[in-house]
């Protein structure tokens, strides 16, 4: 009875060690993590990661004090909780609300104030700039990835032909606008598109149509066809992805295939399509949804590109045109809402592509 007595005792006291070191870290971050504190922007970076680091150790330590007074059976699951508590967590404050109170808002008017229900929906589906934006967000999802893909393939075959250092050398080559934020891409591609209003042209497409004796064009202007230019811009930093990925799966695909099909009397595109493409399909699905994905979300291309003028806006771009620039959050919260709809039987998809690879 002592035993347990004590042992209650020193649990009471872990609890309050583990309570008392989450509150000392809250309150330290609130203080840290103000504006308006007076502290200089260096020492208040030093201690949000002194603080951030030594808060943490001590909310573990204090925890598994708490775990170890509980006796072995409880001890591993009370443990696994624990460790597992602060994802769930940060998940939870940074995800499932925000995706809850986006819901919320995407039924109420521009102000948040009054309840309109689904007068946002129908709005987007029947205004005329509305459609364009979700004719061109379709024409994305078809046609980036379905190139980039296609090309990152053609690129990969063409690149296992090669002897292994050659390989390299175009590998690294084509895979190298990866390296390039969407930001840095549109800032290069502004250039390359960019007609000078007076004087000497030094937008490259159009000193090459100077060059050849013919006119400079605005090419961002020029409708439908400035899409697919701020297509191509996705296509360029996209197609090293398919290809490393895909040439990847292609080296994976056992030889002895390809020469029992050879002794049949198949050709090489036999071969590639009745062989190849079906053995590396679980990859071009992986490939093909993970680029689906970064198409949904482009935003920073549109943005750097157009600012969503000239009929060039997408689901992203007019999501943060109606929420940020016009203070309509309940149309902005309404586009948020889709393109989650959107996205999400892509991330099904890739989850059951993961389980059959057996990811």
């Amino acid at each position: 009875m002592v035993v347990q007595e004590a042992r209650f005792q020193k649990l009471l006291l872990a609890i309050f060690w583990l309570v008392l070191v989450l509150a000392l870290l809250i309150f330290a971050f609130s203080i840290i993590g103000n504006k308006d504190s007076g502290i200089p922007t260096f020492v208040n970076a030093i201690l949000v990661i002194v603080v951030g680091i030594g808060g943490i150790w001590a909310l573990y330590w204090s925890g598994n004090n708490v775990a170890e007074m509980t006796g072995e059976k409880r001890r591993d699951k009370i443990v696994a909780y624990f460790y597992i508590f602060p994802a769930i967590f940060i998940l939870g404050v940074y995800l499932v609300y925000p995706a809850v109170r986006t819901i919320i808002l995407s039924f109420y008017d521009r102000t948040s104030t009054n309840f309109v229900g689904l007068q946002n929906y129908v709005h987007i589906f029947s205004d005329g700039k509305m459609l364009i934006t979700l004719r061109n967000t379709l024409m994305w999802v078809v046609v980036v990835p379905t190139v980039a893909v296609s090309l990152g393939l053609v690129i990969a075959v063409l690149v296992d032909k090669l002897n292994p250092t050659a390989e390299k050398v175009f590998k690294a080559l084509i895979f190298l606008p990866m390296a390039i934020s969407f930001v840095g891409a549109g800032v290069i591609f502004r250039f390359i598109y960019y007609k000078a209003p007076f004087g000497s042209e030094i937008g490259l497409l159009n000193a090459i149509r100077n060059a050849m004796g013919n006119e400079s064009i605005a090419w961002l202007i020029q409708e439908p066809w400035n899409n697919f230019l701020l297509m191509f811009i996705m296509i360029w930093l996209q197609t090293g992805f398919a290809m490393v990925i895909l040439s990847s799966a292609i080296k994976n695909v056992p030889a002895d295939l390809h020469e029992a099909a050879r002794i049949d009397g198949a050709g090489p595109f036999r071969i590639f399509f009745q062989i190849t493409i079906p053995y590396i399909r679980n990859s071009i699905i992986m490939v093909m949804t993970t680029i689906l994905f970064l198409v949904l979300k482009a935003f920073d291309i549109v943005f750097v590109m157009t600012s969503g003028d000239y009929n060039t806006d997408v689901v992203a771009s007019a999501m943060y045109d109606q929420t940020f620039q016009q203070g309509n959050f309940g149309v902005g919260s309404s586009l948020a809402v889709l393109l989650f709809i959107f996205v999400v039987p892509f991330v099904i998809q890739n989850i059951r592509n993961m389980r059959d690879n057996g990811v």
